[in-house]
């Protein structure tokens, strides 16, 4: 095995705790978080045959932007072979007032190729009170998430915030007032997935403003809550649900989450 890196992003060195049939890879960011004018572009192929999960240690971070705002990018494109399957699933990325963030992920899927993935967004910085205009702060968010399947778009998700419509984050219709965002896809299911099933899920979200639904042959599930932690703790309970009806393997949670 080989591995070589240019710039701050690399890949620390593949762990097995499953066996040799999957991949649990950490994704390092020793900055930790981009400024003005950065762009971090993340290409992630699982190959045939092949099983991968894909993470990071900690929180990535959108900073103020400078005077000059530059936008800050973070591009992940995910490329998933036919007979393998890929789990990206990275802590929540922060983002500050007054940043400029663009967003992007577009997964490929081919042929019976599987995917578990999640983001979780927060939306300003809960624990400080600073919500994205805080004190008239000027920040934007273009964020998107692309799936497709042999060429063909399935699923297609956009955020689009800037300072003429940061209402929506304490309307009823928006984010109420709740700065953390959690989206979990899974799919394609092969087989429909059972009543009791969809009922386990539902229930994992009785406790907070949460839901699963069905899109086609994936699976979806959304919350809005006021920590990143809850969300990620949601979505880890729901994966372990999920997971074993998808990959036929149960959870086995990266042991960098427990440190």
């Amino acid at each position: 095995m080989q591995s070589e890196h240019v710039g701050p992003l690399y890949v620390q060195k593949p762990f097995y705790p499953e066996g040799p049939d999957c991949a649990h890879i950490y994704l390092l960011h020793p900055p930790g978080g981009m400024v003005s004018g950065d762009t971090l572009t993340i290409h992630v192929t699982s190959s045939a045959g092949a099983g991968t999960l894909v993470t990071t240690p900690g929180a990535g971070r959108v900073y103020r932007a400078r005077p000059d705002r530059l936008l800050q990018k973070q591009l992940v494109n995910l490329t998933v072979e036919a007979g393998s399957s890929l789990e990206w699933m990275p802590l929540e990325t922060i983002l500050f007032p007054s940043s400029r963030a663009q967003l992007e992920t577009r997964v490929d899927l081919h042929g019976d190729a599987r995917f578990i993935g999640w983001e979780i967004t927060s939306l300003g910085l809960p624990a400080n009170r600073q919500t994205l205009n805080h004190d008239g702060a000027d920040t934007t968010l273009k964020q998107g998430l692309r799936i497709y399947k042999d060429g063909r778009l399935l699923l297609n998700e956009r955020l689009n915030l800037h300072p003429d419509n940061m209402e929506l984050l304490t309307a009823r219709a928006g984010f109420k007032g709740l700065p953390v965002h959690g989206l979990m896809v899974a799919g394609p299911f092969s087989q429909p997935i059972d009543e009791d099933t969809m009922a386990r899920l539902q229930a994992l979200c009785d406790d907070t403003l949460a839901g699963v639904s069905l899109n086609g042959a994936f699976l979806t599930l959304r919350t809005l809550t006021d920590c990143s932690e809850r969300a990620r703790h949601l979505l880890t309970k729901a994966w372990a649900e999920i997971r074993p009806l998808l990959l036929d393997r149960p959870a086995c949670p990266p042991r960098i989450w427990a440190t």
